[in-house]
């Protein structure tokens, strides 16, 4: 049950993330595309209607014996709340209203997050954003498990405890990869968040508010929904570093599985995104891909191979950064400025010479560890079950 992983390092690539470079050749291929991208309504109406059921049996739980409250926290809190915090991806792309009513949409935002009693709708849009834009990058990707992260969590019973520590990761990690400073939009969260506390604790009482805040973490944790966490981005299938997922749990979670379609278009609201799939199978119907969550946790767990280092790391920006004196983060525009030279376009063409030596010299230094149990085969979908 300890077994450690076997795997040593991250996968170090020396290519940009892959899908600007992919939405470029659909949208020339297929321009109706174009057509799906905007906001839907539903997003809100799924939103409210989440929100107001959990208020319900937060009201309904109040009375119930210990054990009735533990079972409902876990398997209806868990789900919902977990629900809840996917629609902060969906407004977090103004994908509810559109760009152009953005307070309509972190309104939303705040009303989704009463359930969670966590404060988290306007940071997870702060940082989110760069996940998009510099994925797998060393330094800029704030969802890149940290290095001390892949260290704690190597043995097989590790990895359960990082599956159940997701909800402290997920929400303290960006802090500590690329930090930010707080904004007005952050403290409002807070503020609103703190009196709806206060609400459920004075009115409704310690069962109903335990009901809704263990709904966060544990439906944040060892959940079946939580398979989401690793199946997005931790390389089952060498060669690929984001995945699909084409399960039922998508109808609960904004289509969120759709997720080499969402990073490909983020500004295709989620239920739009089984039509993309249409409009371009052939980009889509030979990627490895999961059916089920709950698998994609058990092989994480039992998987040697897999682990927190199981992720696409990349250096070409942060590289860029660092040979041109701007890793402080905070000076924002010599960092767009260098950010803004680096058009590597997937092939490193256009980068300078000294960062072309420093790739160079990482790439023949570095170990290149490329082995998994699971294969792509005649472009057949990834643990069919």
């Amino acid at each position: 049950m300890g077994a450690r992983i076997t795997r040593s390092d991250f996968r170090f690539v020396y290519t940009d993330e892959p899908h600007t470079t992919r939405r470029k050749e659909m949208l020339q291929k297929y321009p109706q595309i174009k057509k799906l991208m905007g906001y839907d309504w539903r997003i809100a109406v799924q939103v409210v209607v989440t929100v107001l059921i959990q208020i319900i049996m937060a009201i309904l739980v109040r009375d119930l014996s210990w054990k009735y409250v533990w079972l409902f926290t876990y398997v209806i809190s868990g789900t919902l709340n977990h629900s809840l915090s996917i629609s902060f991806h969906e407004i977090g792309h103004n994908l509810a209203f559109g760009n152009h009513r953005p307070i309509a949409n972190r309104i939303l935002g705040y009303i989704a997050n009463l359930p969670l009693c966590i404060p988290s709708s306007v940071t997870f849009k702060k940082y989110h954003i760069d996940h998009h834009k510099f994925q797998g990058d060393d330094m800029l990707d704030p969802d890149l498990p940290t290095h001390f992260e892949a260290w704690l969590f190597q043995s097989r019973l590790g990895k359960i405890f990082y599956i159940i520590a997701q909800p402290l990761l997920y929400g303290v990690r960006p802090l500590l990869r690329v930090p930010k400073p707080v904004t007005l939009l952050e403290v409002i969260n807070l503020l609103i968040e703190i009196i709806f506390d206060i609400i459920v604790i004075c009115v409704l009482g310690r069962k109903s508010f335990i009901y809704l805040l263990f709904g966060s973490l544990l439906g944040l944790g060892l959940h079946p929904i939580s398979g989401h966490f690793i199946s997005e981005h931790y390389v089952f299938v060498e060669g690929y570093e984001t995945y699909s997922y084409y399960g039922p749990f998508n109808y609960l979670t904004y289509n969120v599985g759709y997720h080499n379609e969402h990073h490909d278009f983020p500004n295709i609201p989620g239920y739009s995104l089984p039509k993309l799939k249409k409009i371009a199978p052939d980009y889509y119907d030979n990627l490895p891909c999961h059916t089920s969550w709950i698998k994609v946790l058990i092989d994480f767990v039992l998987n040697p191979d897999l682990g927190p280092k199981s992720r696409v790391r990349r250096t070409i920006r942060s590289n860029a950064l660092i040979l041109n004196n701007a890793i402080d983060l905070k000076n924002k525009s010599k960092v767009n400025e260098v950010l803004h030279d680096v058009t590597d376009n997937n092939n490193n063409t256009q980068l300078s010479r000294d960062e072309r030596k420093l790739i160079n010299k990482k790439k023949h230094s570095g170990k290149q560890n490329i082995s998994s149990s699971i294969q792509l085969t005649n472009g057949e979908h990834l643990k069919n079950e």
